[in-house]
């Protein structure tokens, strides 16, 4: 079964963050709205810009987390680090030529060593095909 399409203000999680965060959406052209919210792709990666702070981050990976924990600390400021798109994507629907962004695809953060950005709530329930 195919994964419903993510559009602006979806509810993400990093598995070493401590709060959820809300997509935000950059339309790379005319923005495709689906329920009224533009709809997200691969390319809504950007630190910050797209995908904002999950609170604190405790990766063991993360060097400032670890100092933090040693501390006292649960752990450090989070301040994602992707550096590449959300993958799959859906090929099978481009918006504004890229593929666009489903329930099911996942981003990685550098400090997270290798634990994926999920979608928790899509922001809407829109599936294609």
């Amino acid at each position: 079964m195919a994964a419903p399409l993510v559009v602006m203000g979806a509810m993400m999680m990093c598995p070493f963050g401590l709060t959820p965060a809300s997509l935000t959406v950059i339309p790379k052209g005319p923005p495709v709205l689906i329920g009224n919210m533009p709809a997200a792709t691969i390319m809504d990666f950007v630190p910050v810009g797209n995908i904002p702070t999950f609170g604190v981050c405790t990766s063991p990976a993360n060097p400032a987390s670890v100092a933090a924990k040693a501390a006292g600390s649960p752990g450090s400021p989070c301040v994602p680090v992707t550096t590449s798109p959300w993958t799959p994507g859906s090929p099978q629907l481009l918006i504004n030529g890229l593929p666009a962004l489903n329930a099911s695809c996942t981003c990685i953060c550098a400090l997270s060593g290798g634990a994926p950005i999920t979608i928790t709530n899509p922001g809407q329930t829109t599936v294609l095909g």
